[in-house]
Protein backbone atom coordinates (compact mmCIF):
# COMPACT_ATOMS: atom_id res chain seq x y z
CA UNK A 1 0.00 0.00 0.00
CA UNK A 2 1.21 3.33 -1.01
CA UNK A 3 1.08 6.40 1.41
CA UNK A 4 -1.47 8.75 -0.40
CA UNK A 5 -2.86 6.00 -2.41
CA UNK A 6 -6.43 6.95 -1.83
CA UNK A 7 -6.31 10.45 -2.55
CA UNK A 8 -6.94 12.03 -6.52
CA UNK A 9 -5.69 15.17 -7.08
CA UNK A 10 -6.31 17.23 -10.14
CA UNK A 11 -2.92 19.15 -11.51
CA UNK A 12 -3.62 22.53 -13.43
CA UNK A 13 -0.08 23.55 -12.77
CA UNK A 14 3.10 24.39 -14.83
CA UNK A 15 6.82 25.86 -14.73
CA UNK A 16 7.99 24.73 -11.23
CA UNK A 17 6.42 25.64 -8.14
CA UNK A 18 2.95 24.00 -8.74
CA UNK A 19 4.42 20.81 -10.57
CA UNK A 20 7.33 20.62 -7.36
CA UNK A 21 3.48 20.33 -4.85
CA UNK A 22 2.40 17.38 -6.78
CA UNK A 23 5.08 15.79 -7.42
CA UNK A 24 5.95 14.90 -3.91
CA UNK A 25 1.93 13.74 -4.00
CA UNK A 26 2.66 11.36 -6.75
CA UNK A 27 5.60 9.83 -5.71
CA UNK A 28 3.62 8.86 -2.70
CA UNK A 29 0.95 7.18 -4.49
CA UNK A 30 -1.89 9.87 -5.34
CA UNK A 31 -3.58 9.30 -8.25
CA UNK A 32 -2.59 12.62 -9.39
CA UNK A 33 -3.90 13.82 -12.84
CA UNK A 34 -2.80 16.35 -14.97
CA UNK A 35 -4.86 18.82 -16.79
CA UNK A 36 -3.21 20.11 -19.97
CA UNK A 37 -4.86 22.26 -22.79
CA UNK A 38 -5.45 20.42 -25.44
CA UNK A 39 -2.82 20.68 -28.92
CA UNK A 40 -2.80 24.20 -29.78
CA UNK A 41 -5.58 25.41 -27.41
CA UNK A 42 -2.80 26.86 -25.40
CA UNK A 43 -0.22 29.41 -26.97
CA UNK A 44 1.85 29.52 -23.42
CA UNK A 45 1.79 25.77 -23.37
CA UNK A 46 5.67 25.29 -23.92
CA UNK A 47 6.72 27.31 -21.04
CA UNK A 48 7.32 24.31 -19.10
CA UNK A 49 10.34 23.55 -21.53
CA UNK A 50 10.87 20.31 -23.91
CA UNK A 51 8.18 17.62 -23.11
CA UNK A 52 10.89 14.96 -23.03
CA UNK A 53 13.56 17.63 -21.61
CA UNK A 54 15.02 16.63 -18.42
CA UNK A 55 13.16 19.13 -15.90
CA UNK A 56 9.42 17.53 -17.49
CA UNK A 57 10.68 14.25 -16.84
CA UNK A 58 11.93 14.73 -13.28
CA UNK A 59 9.17 17.07 -12.73
CA UNK A 60 6.08 14.91 -13.86
CA UNK A 61 6.78 11.17 -13.22
CA UNK A 62 3.71 9.14 -11.92
CA UNK A 63 0.95 11.56 -13.35
CA UNK A 64 -1.35 10.80 -15.35
CA UNK A 65 -2.15 13.46 -18.38
CA UNK A 66 -5.96 14.26 -19.39
CA UNK A 67 -6.43 17.10 -22.06
CA UNK A 68 -9.31 19.53 -21.15
CA UNK A 69 -10.19 22.95 -22.82
CA UNK A 70 -11.07 25.15 -18.73
CA UNK A 71 -11.88 27.70 -21.22
CA UNK A 72 -14.68 25.86 -23.12
CA UNK A 73 -17.66 26.00 -20.88
CA UNK A 74 -18.43 22.52 -21.81
CA UNK A 75 -14.39 22.06 -20.97
CA UNK A 76 -15.20 23.99 -17.84
CA UNK A 77 -18.29 21.51 -16.76
CA UNK A 78 -16.11 18.50 -17.14
CA UNK A 79 -13.36 19.56 -14.88
CA UNK A 80 -16.21 20.31 -12.20
CA UNK A 81 -17.47 16.86 -12.33
CA UNK A 82 -13.82 15.52 -11.89
CA UNK A 83 -13.90 17.88 -8.90
CA UNK A 84 -16.66 16.26 -7.34
CA UNK A 85 -14.59 12.93 -7.43
CA UNK A 86 -11.21 14.81 -6.55
CA UNK A 87 -9.59 15.38 -2.80
CA UNK A 88 -7.16 18.16 -4.22
CA UNK A 89 -7.27 20.69 -6.51
CA UNK A 90 -3.55 22.41 -7.36
CA UNK A 91 -2.96 25.34 -9.77
CA UNK A 92 -0.28 28.21 -9.73
CA UNK A 93 -1.83 30.81 -11.86
CA UNK A 94 -1.71 34.31 -11.16
CA UNK A 95 -4.64 34.94 -8.73
CA UNK A 96 -6.48 36.68 -11.04
CA UNK A 97 -6.93 33.50 -13.57
CA UNK A 98 -8.83 30.90 -11.82
CA UNK A 99 -11.56 33.80 -11.37
CA UNK A 100 -11.71 34.27 -15.13
CA UNK A 101 -11.75 30.41 -15.45
CA UNK A 102 -14.57 29.81 -12.43
CA UNK A 103 -12.12 27.68 -10.51
CA UNK A 104 -11.65 29.47 -7.69
CA UNK A 105 -12.46 27.68 -3.72
CA UNK A 106 -16.33 28.60 -4.40
CA UNK A 107 -16.75 27.22 -7.47
CA UNK A 108 -15.05 24.38 -6.43
CA UNK A 109 -16.82 23.79 -2.57
CA UNK A 110 -19.97 24.75 -4.78
CA UNK A 111 -19.83 20.72 -6.02
CA UNK A 112 -17.39 19.19 -3.75
CA UNK A 113 -17.31 20.93 -0.13
CA UNK A 114 -14.75 18.34 1.05
CA UNK A 115 -12.16 19.45 -1.77
CA UNK A 116 -8.87 21.22 -0.62
CA UNK A 117 -7.40 23.78 -3.17
CA UNK A 118 -3.71 24.66 -3.35
CA UNK A 119 -2.83 27.67 -4.94
CA UNK A 120 0.95 29.33 -5.37
CA UNK A 121 1.53 32.61 -7.05
CA UNK A 122 4.67 34.58 -6.95
CA UNK A 123 3.74 37.50 -4.61
CA UNK A 124 0.48 36.42 -2.59
CA UNK A 125 -3.34 35.90 -3.49
CA UNK A 126 -3.77 39.68 -2.82
CA UNK A 127 -2.04 43.18 -1.83
CA UNK A 128 -0.71 45.30 -4.12
CA UNK A 129 1.34 42.65 -6.17
CA UNK A 130 -0.79 39.40 -6.00
CA UNK A 131 -1.19 40.62 -10.36
CA UNK A 132 2.52 40.46 -10.77
CA UNK A 133 3.91 37.85 -12.76
CA UNK A 134 6.49 35.77 -10.37
CA UNK A 135 9.58 33.83 -10.78
CA UNK A 136 12.32 32.11 -8.52
CA UNK A 137 14.91 34.99 -9.46
CA UNK A 138 12.69 38.14 -8.59
CA UNK A 139 11.87 36.17 -5.92
CA UNK A 140 15.29 35.89 -4.38
CA UNK A 141 16.05 39.23 -4.43
CA UNK A 142 12.82 40.16 -3.03
CA UNK A 143 12.94 37.86 -0.47
CA UNK A 144 16.44 38.95 0.81
CA UNK A 145 18.59 36.07 -0.71
CA UNK A 146 20.30 37.78 -3.16
CA UNK A 147 21.47 40.43 -0.73
CA UNK A 148 23.25 37.85 1.68
CA UNK A 149 24.75 35.59 -1.08
CA UNK A 150 27.92 36.15 -3.10
CA UNK A 151 31.44 37.80 -1.87
CA UNK A 152 31.58 41.38 0.25
CA UNK A 153 31.75 44.17 -2.67
CA UNK A 154 31.06 42.50 -5.64
CA UNK A 155 27.23 42.70 -6.07
CA UNK A 156 23.78 40.73 -5.45
CA UNK A 157 24.43 37.05 -6.38
CA UNK A 158 21.45 34.34 -7.18
CA UNK A 159 21.82 31.14 -5.82
CA UNK A 160 22.37 28.33 -8.61
CA UNK A 161 19.53 26.16 -7.45
CA UNK A 162 15.03 27.58 -7.93
CA UNK A 163 15.33 28.11 -4.20
CA UNK A 164 11.71 30.11 -4.42
CA UNK A 165 10.12 27.95 -6.46
CA UNK A 166 10.85 24.28 -4.89
CA UNK A 167 10.19 25.39 -1.41
CA UNK A 168 6.92 27.19 -2.08
CA UNK A 169 5.61 23.53 -4.25
CA UNK A 170 7.17 21.79 -0.51
CA UNK A 171 5.48 24.15 1.55
CA UNK A 172 1.95 23.84 -0.50
CA UNK A 173 2.56 19.96 0.00
CA UNK A 174 2.63 20.38 3.54
CA UNK A 175 -0.40 22.90 3.66
CA UNK A 176 -2.52 20.20 1.81
CA UNK A 177 -1.50 17.48 3.98
CA UNK A 178 -2.52 19.27 7.17
CA UNK A 179 -5.63 20.68 5.16
CA UNK A 180 -6.58 16.51 4.36
CA UNK A 181 -5.61 16.13 8.21
CA UNK A 182 -7.85 18.64 9.57
CA UNK A 183 -10.72 17.47 6.88
CA UNK A 184 -11.06 14.11 8.46
CA UNK A 185 -12.52 15.96 12.04
CA UNK A 186 -14.08 18.17 9.57
CA UNK A 187 -15.35 16.69 6.85
CA UNK A 188 -14.50 20.11 5.15
CA UNK A 189 -11.87 21.09 2.79
CA UNK A 190 -10.39 24.67 2.23
CA UNK A 191 -8.28 26.99 0.46
CA UNK A 192 -4.61 26.51 1.01
CA UNK A 193 -2.25 29.31 -0.74
CA UNK A 194 1.24 30.23 -0.85
CA UNK A 195 3.65 32.38 -2.76
CA UNK A 196 7.22 32.33 -4.15
CA UNK A 197 7.82 35.70 -2.08
CA UNK A 198 6.56 33.95 1.14
CA UNK A 199 8.63 30.68 0.52
CA UNK A 200 11.80 32.94 -0.06
CA UNK A 201 11.64 34.66 3.17
CA UNK A 202 10.84 31.26 5.64
CA UNK A 203 13.99 30.12 3.92
CA UNK A 204 15.91 33.00 5.20
CA UNK A 205 14.82 31.69 8.74
CA UNK A 206 18.11 32.45 11.32
CA UNK A 207 18.87 35.50 8.63
CA UNK A 208 15.26 36.99 8.42
CA UNK A 209 14.82 36.30 12.63
CA UNK A 210 18.69 38.46 12.68
CA UNK A 211 17.00 41.38 11.13
CA UNK A 212 13.37 41.31 13.09
CA UNK A 213 14.50 40.43 16.79
CA UNK A 214 17.83 42.19 16.68
CA UNK A 215 17.65 44.84 13.82
CA UNK A 216 21.00 43.41 12.38
CA UNK A 217 20.52 43.56 8.41
CA UNK A 218 22.87 40.67 7.40
CA UNK A 219 25.86 41.50 5.12
CA UNK A 220 27.11 39.33 2.18
CA UNK A 221 29.93 36.79 3.62
CA UNK A 222 31.16 34.90 0.86
CA UNK A 223 31.51 31.47 1.92
CA UNK A 224 31.87 32.23 4.89
CA UNK A 225 28.94 31.23 7.72
CA UNK A 226 27.77 34.60 8.68
CA UNK A 227 28.81 34.18 12.11
CA UNK A 228 30.56 30.89 13.29
CA UNK A 229 34.69 30.58 12.35
CA UNK A 230 35.96 29.15 10.77
CA UNK A 231 33.54 28.16 8.72
CA UNK A 232 34.08 28.31 4.96
CA UNK A 233 35.87 27.23 1.94
CA UNK A 234 39.60 26.71 1.83
CA UNK A 235 41.71 25.39 -0.52
CA UNK A 236 43.39 22.03 -0.64
CA UNK A 237 46.67 20.87 -2.38
CA UNK A 238 44.01 19.37 -5.37
CA UNK A 239 41.16 21.23 -4.99
CA UNK A 240 38.57 23.13 -2.05
CA UNK A 241 37.33 22.10 1.18
CA UNK A 242 34.12 22.76 3.28
CA UNK A 243 35.22 23.40 6.90
CA UNK A 244 32.81 23.73 9.90
CA UNK A 245 34.41 24.19 12.99
CA UNK A 246 31.24 24.70 14.80
CA UNK A 247 32.46 24.54 18.54
CA UNK A 248 35.19 26.04 20.75
CA UNK A 249 35.29 22.13 21.52
CA UNK A 250 35.76 21.33 17.76
CA UNK A 251 38.56 23.94 17.51
CA UNK A 252 40.60 22.30 20.27
CA UNK A 253 40.31 18.90 18.24
CA UNK A 254 40.45 20.59 14.69
CA UNK A 255 43.94 22.34 16.06
CA UNK A 256 45.56 18.97 17.20
CA UNK A 257 44.09 17.25 14.08
CA UNK A 258 46.20 19.73 11.86
CA UNK A 259 49.28 19.75 13.76
CA UNK A 260 48.71 23.09 15.60
CA UNK A 261 48.68 22.97 19.21
CA UNK A 262 49.80 26.40 19.27
CA UNK A 263 46.41 27.58 17.98
CA UNK A 264 44.61 25.86 20.74
CA UNK A 265 46.86 27.41 23.61
CA UNK A 266 46.58 30.82 22.17
CA UNK A 267 43.71 32.46 24.67
CA UNK A 268 43.11 34.78 21.36
CA UNK A 269 41.64 32.26 19.33
CA UNK A 270 40.03 30.46 22.57
CA UNK A 271 36.10 31.36 21.77
CA UNK A 272 34.34 31.72 18.67
CA UNK A 273 33.90 35.49 19.50
CA UNK A 274 37.56 36.22 19.67
CA UNK A 275 38.18 33.71 16.12
CA UNK A 276 35.38 35.66 14.44
CA UNK A 277 37.10 38.98 15.12
CA UNK A 278 40.08 37.42 13.63
CA UNK A 279 38.51 35.99 10.70
CA UNK A 280 40.79 37.17 7.99
CA UNK A 281 43.73 36.65 9.66
CA UNK A 282 42.75 33.19 10.72
CA UNK A 283 42.04 32.07 6.80
CA UNK A 284 45.45 33.46 5.99
CA UNK A 285 47.16 31.36 8.69
CA UNK A 286 44.99 28.32 7.38
CA UNK A 287 45.95 28.93 3.75
CA UNK A 288 49.18 27.06 3.62
CA UNK A 289 48.19 24.26 6.12
CA UNK A 290 45.64 23.09 3.63
CA UNK A 291 47.44 23.21 1.14
CA UNK A 292 49.83 20.54 2.43
CA UNK A 293 47.40 17.72 1.31
CA UNK A 294 44.35 16.55 -1.04
CA UNK A 295 40.68 17.19 -0.22
CA UNK A 296 40.16 13.57 0.94
CA UNK A 297 43.23 13.38 2.81
CA UNK A 298 42.08 16.08 4.95
CA UNK A 299 38.27 14.90 4.91
CA UNK A 300 39.58 11.62 6.39
CA UNK A 301 41.90 13.39 8.96
CA UNK A 302 39.28 15.68 10.59
CA UNK A 303 36.11 12.85 10.15
CA UNK A 304 38.95 10.90 12.47
CA UNK A 305 39.09 14.12 14.59
CA UNK A 306 35.22 14.85 14.82
CA UNK A 307 35.52 17.78 13.13
CA UNK A 308 32.70 18.67 10.14
CA UNK A 309 34.58 18.72 6.37
CA UNK A 310 34.02 17.81 2.68
CA UNK A 311 34.58 18.02 -0.76
CA UNK A 312 32.67 20.40 -2.81
CA UNK A 313 31.14 18.31 -5.85
CA UNK A 314 30.05 18.98 -9.54
CA UNK A 315 27.03 17.20 -10.02
CA UNK A 316 28.62 13.90 -11.41
CA UNK A 317 30.90 13.61 -8.43
CA UNK A 318 27.70 14.25 -6.23
CA UNK A 319 26.14 10.90 -8.04
CA UNK A 320 29.35 9.29 -7.78
CA UNK A 321 29.73 9.59 -3.58
CA UNK A 322 29.09 6.05 -2.18
CA UNK A 323 27.04 7.56 0.59
CA UNK A 324 24.79 9.33 -2.15
CA UNK A 325 24.15 6.01 -3.86
CA UNK A 326 23.74 3.97 -0.72
CA UNK A 327 20.83 6.66 -0.15
CA UNK A 328 19.81 5.81 -4.05
CA UNK A 329 19.09 9.57 -4.69
CA UNK A 330 19.32 8.82 -8.34
CA UNK A 331 16.22 6.77 -8.84
CA UNK A 332 15.79 4.04 -12.16
CA UNK A 333 12.75 5.88 -14.41
CA UNK A 334 12.44 4.30 -17.97
CA UNK A 335 11.55 6.49 -21.08
CA UNK A 336 9.75 5.34 -24.11
CA UNK A 337 12.14 7.86 -26.20
CA UNK A 338 14.58 8.58 -23.51
CA UNK A 339 15.56 4.86 -22.50
CA UNK A 340 16.76 3.82 -19.30
CA UNK A 341 16.83 7.24 -17.18
CA UNK A 342 17.99 8.13 -13.69
CA UNK A 343 15.24 11.32 -11.72
CA UNK A 344 15.85 12.69 -8.13
CA UNK A 345 14.56 10.52 -5.57
CA UNK A 346 12.25 11.54 -2.74
CA UNK A 347 14.78 12.62 0.01
CA UNK A 348 12.25 11.41 2.59
CA UNK A 349 11.97 7.47 3.64
CA UNK A 350 9.14 6.65 5.04
CA UNK A 351 9.82 2.47 6.21
CA UNK A 352 6.44 0.94 5.17
CA UNK A 353 5.39 2.93 2.71
CA UNK A 354 8.09 5.01 0.58
CA UNK A 355 7.91 6.90 -2.48
CA UNK A 356 8.27 5.21 -5.60
CA UNK A 357 8.67 5.78 -9.68
CA UNK A 358 5.69 4.26 -10.85
CA UNK A 359 5.84 5.52 -14.46
CA UNK A 360 7.85 7.93 -16.44
CA UNK A 361 6.33 11.54 -17.53
CA UNK A 362 2.85 10.82 -19.63
CA UNK A 363 2.66 11.95 -23.24
CA UNK A 364 0.25 14.75 -24.13
CA UNK A 365 -3.37 13.53 -23.29
CA UNK A 366 -2.35 9.74 -22.97
CA UNK A 367 -4.60 9.04 -20.44
CA UNK A 368 -7.17 11.00 -21.42
CA UNK A 369 -9.93 8.31 -22.43
CA UNK A 370 -9.11 6.14 -19.53
CA UNK A 371 -9.42 8.97 -17.23
CA UNK A 372 -12.56 10.20 -18.74
CA UNK A 373 -14.05 6.74 -18.58
CA UNK A 374 -13.69 6.32 -15.03
CA UNK A 375 -15.78 9.51 -14.91
CA UNK A 376 -18.53 8.07 -16.07
CA UNK A 377 -18.29 9.09 -19.62
CA UNK A 378 -19.06 6.80 -22.58
CA UNK A 379 -16.69 6.05 -25.68
CA UNK A 380 -19.54 8.34 -27.58
CA UNK A 381 -19.12 11.06 -25.38
CA UNK A 382 -14.79 10.78 -25.67
CA UNK A 383 -14.97 10.18 -29.14
CA UNK A 384 -17.62 13.80 -28.84
CA UNK A 385 -15.29 15.84 -26.55
CA UNK A 386 -12.16 14.98 -28.74
CA UNK A 387 -14.26 16.44 -31.75
CA UNK A 388 -15.55 19.31 -30.46
CA UNK A 389 -11.55 19.92 -29.21
CA UNK A 390 -12.75 19.88 -25.88
CA UNK A 391 -10.13 17.37 -24.82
Amino acid sequence: MSALGHLRVLDLTRVRAGPTCTRVLADFGADVIRIEAPAGADPSANVSGARDGYDMLNLHRNKRSVTLNLKDPEGHAVFLKLVEKADVVVENFRPDVKDRLKIAYADLASVNPGIVLASISGFGQDGPYARRAGFDQIAQGMGGLMAVTGHAGQGPMRAGAAVADSSSGLYAAIGILIALQERARSGRGQWVHTSLLQAQIALMDFQAARYLVDGEVPPQAGNDHPYVTPMGVVASKDGHLNLGVGSDAQWQAFCVAIGRQDWADDPGLATNADRFERRAELWKLLAPVFAEKTTAEWSALLEEAGVPAGPIYAMDEVFDDPQVQHLEMAAPCPHPRRGDTRLVAQPVTLDRTPSALRQGAADLGQHSAEILTEFGYSEADIAGLRARNII
